[in-house]
Formats: structure tokens, C-alpha cells, sequence
């Protein structure tokens, strides 16, 4: 075998990934048909977990000096009432929202540094089979010409329209239509002093935060049912719901779009992310809305859990099914109940009474206000929330 590791797909998932495994002394390559720094479609955000995962790679303070605002408080406008509060925990208080170019490149360099061998401007055509077990990748480079790569395991980390999953075929669950339309821009003159805000009125909600270069990331999106109606004049949709907000709308007027208008719908799914020589890693095992911006940090957290596993696989500790197995139980346990929580809300229909009355009887309480805004950030689970507040507490 010419690799431990094959790592497809070099971003949020795929470049920790290969880092992780290349620190333990793996012999990693990692693939990506984009050339780095390059920008993709995303929400940005790394809330506190997913910062405090970066700082247990010692990378939080090179993001920090990128420049990138740091973000200390979340604010959920519902119209009636407001609720806001710290999103983090006294050892990660903070998220940021970099952009893409930015936090991928600097995850790509960590993986180099690392050890783990780059090859940008990779296509992967197909993988290669031994007997039934995956053996490594079929791809060309910039020069056209085809070369086959072989590895102990190939690690689809390719988001989720993954070609490794599209190879393998594994089974999904708890799947969901796409729910949502999220369209966003980046916007000059529009100060957000540390804060990221989020507006929801029926069947309508956006979000900012602020970026890198002094701009800030607009999105606003609208039920899937509603694209057809709505797909013509996107960019009228969308200022349309950022005008549902005067007090928003006032300051919009202020500042400047620096960017087009881009968006995309998201399927939500769970993929069973391993199985004879594959294993599949972030978006490409398990996708959910970007509604509430979990994406990233989940990769992270996911690509610990996924290295972990496949480092045991490759010392022989145990077999890649022990190893995934547990792993994936893992993932899934943690990752469900925000998954539910998050179609959920993806549908933009106004919240039920009880829940309705619960977030007025939160509003003005610092300590709940602020169990709100970490569920919502993913720092603690759902159940936890709503075990301490919920009705009848």
C-alpha cells in the first residue's frame, strides 16, 4: 500500500482528519479538487466547541490572529421578545465566523505541517476495489493523466454530495427533505460589536455575524415550498426579510453589499460512515440545515472521533468495524437530539404555545437566557436545556 490513509476532501473534516492521523504517525494523504486558499458555499460560524476543538489542536490563537472578530454574545429576536446570553463556557467563551478561504487554509497547512502529504487540484474518478474491501482512489491532477493511489483505508471527507458515499452506497436514516432556502451575503458598514444576531418571524428568518475584513455575513432564508415562488428575484426575497426587522433594516441602510447573493437547499441525513476500507467523515456521514450553523463544529468534533477510530484500526487495537461501530453510536447519540431540534426549526413555523410561553418566561434571566443560547450553539445538548427550564420548571 502506497498510504495508511487517503483522506478525500480537504476542508473542515477532511483536514483535521488527516492532521490527526498524520500526528500519530500515519502515512496520510490528503486530495481536494479545489487549490487552497479557495472559498465554498457555508454559514461560518465555529461556535464554542468548535473552538475549543481548535484549541486542543493549538490552532485557536493562529485563527485569532487572522483577525477574525471574536463573538461573545448571541441574540434570537422573535419579534415579542428577545433573548440573549453568552453562547460558551468559562475555557472557550467565544465562536468566530471566518471566512472559508481563511479557516480552510489554515486547516490545510496544519494537516502539511503535520505530516500529512497535499495533493490540490485532485478529481478522484472512482476507488479502487480489492475483492470487497476499498483500496484506495482513481483520480488525475491538473495534468489530465489518471493515477491510482492505494491506502489501508480511504476516508470520504468530500461534504455531503461525497463520491466516496456515492461509490459505496451506504444505508442512510432519519433522512428529511431539504426544509430550507438559505440565500447570504457579505455586507461593509454594518458593525455587529461582538455580537451574532438572529431574527425569526413566520415562516421567515436571517442571521449576521460579523467576518473577516470589517464586513459582516448576512443570510436570510425562507421555506423550500416556497423556491419556486421565490427563485426568479432572490435578491428581492432577501432584502424583503431582512426588512422584517426595522431596527435591522435601519442599520442595512447604512452600510454596503460587497458580494453577490449565494444559497443553497441542504438534505438531512445520517449515512452509516464506515465499512471495508472506507470510512466517511463530517458532512459526508451526516448532514443537517445550516440553520443552526452546527456544521463545522461538528466536523471537528467528528473528524477527533473518526481519527481516533481509524487510528485504532491501523495500530491493530481493533477492527475498523469495532472501532467505527463505536464511533458511529457515539455520533449519533450526541448529534440527534440537535438534529431533530434543527429540522425542526428549518420549517420556519412559529414556535407552539408551550414553547412560545417558555421563552417568555426566560426573557430578562440572565442564567436561563444564557442555557438558551448555548443549546443553540450546540455547548450543551437540548434535553439538558429543557430539562432545567422546560415547562412546569
Amino acid at each position: 500500500m502506497d498510504w495508511d490513509a487517503i483522506v478525500v476532501g480537504a476542508r473542515c473534516a477532511g483536514a483535521p482528519t488527516a492532521m490527526l492521523l498524520a500526528r500519530r504517525g500515519w502515512r496520510v494523504l490528503l486530495v481536494d479538487r479545489a487549490s487552497f486558499p479557495s472559498d465554498t458555499i457555508s454559514t461560518h460560524v465555529v461556535h464554542p466547541r468548535g473552538v475549543a476543538a481548535l484549541a486542543r489542536w493549538g490552532l485557536a490563537d493562529a485563527l485569532a490572529a487572522t483577525g477574525c472578530p471574536p463573538i461573545s454574545t448571541y441574540a434570537f429576536d422573535f419579534g415579542p421578545i428577545t433573548i440573549e446570553g453568552e453562547p460558551g463556557t468559562e475555557a472557550s467563551p467565544v465562536a468566530y465566523c471566518p471566512r472559508r478561504t481563511v479557516l480552510d487554509k489554515l486547516l490545510v497547512d496544519a494537516a502539511v505541517a503535520s505530516g500529512a502529504t497535499l495533493r490540490e487540484g485532485f478529481a478522484v474518478e472512482g476507488l479502487a476495489r480489492e475483492g470487497e474491501c476499498i483500496a484506495g482512489v482513481r483520480g488525475h491532477g491538473h495534468d489530465g493523466s489518471t493515477v491510482l493511489e492505494t491506502a489501508r483505508v480511504v476516508i470520504g471527507a468530500d461534504g455531503r454530495h461525497s463520491a466516496v458515499a456515492a461509490a459505496v452506497r451506504p444505508p442512510s436514516h432519519h433522512e428529511r427533505p431539504p426544509l430550507l432556502c438559505g440565500y447570504y451575503a457579505y455586507w461593509s458598514g454594518l458593525p455587529m460589536h461582538g455580537r451574532f444576531e438572529t431574527t425569526i418571524r413566520p415562516r421567515r428568518g436571517f442571521a449576521a455575524a460579523p467576518t473577516h475584513d470589517g464586513q459582516t455575513l448576512v443570510i436570510a432564508g425562507w421555506p423550500r415550498a416556497e423556491f419556486e415562488a421565490n427563485k426568479g428575484d432572490v435578491e428581492r426575497s432577501y432584502l424583503a426579510t431582512l426588512a422584517l426587522s426595522p431596527a435591522f433594516a435601519e442599520r442595512l441602510a447604512g452600510a454596503r453589499r460587497e458580494s453577490r447573493i449565494n444559497g443553497a437547499s441542504v438534505e438531512n441525513f445520517f449515512r452509516q460512515p464506515w465499512g471495508p476500507g472506507w470510512v466517511l467523515v463530517g458532512d459526508a456521514g451526516y448532514t443537517k440545515d445550516p440553520i443552526t450553523a452546527q456544521g463545522i463544529s461538528d466536523a471537528f468534533v467528528d473528524a477527533e472521533r473518526v481519527a481516533g477510530a481509524v487510528d485504532d484500526a491501523l495500530a491493530g487495537r481493533r477492527s475498523l468495524d469495532d472501532a467505527m461501530a463505536a464511533a458511529t453510536r457515539e455520533r449519533d447519540q450526541s448529534c440527534l437530539p440537535m438534529y431533530e431540534m434543527t429540522c425542526e426549526l428549518a420549517t420556519l413555523e412559529p414556535p407552539p404555545p408551550p414553547m412560545q410561553a417558555l421563552l417568555g418566561s426566560i426573557a430578562g434571566r440572565r442564567e436561563p437566557m444564557d442555557a438558551f443560547v448555548r443549546m443553540n450553539a450546540g455547548t450543551i445538548a437540548p434535553q439538558a436545556f429543557f430539562g432545567a427550564v422546560g415547562p412546569g420548571r
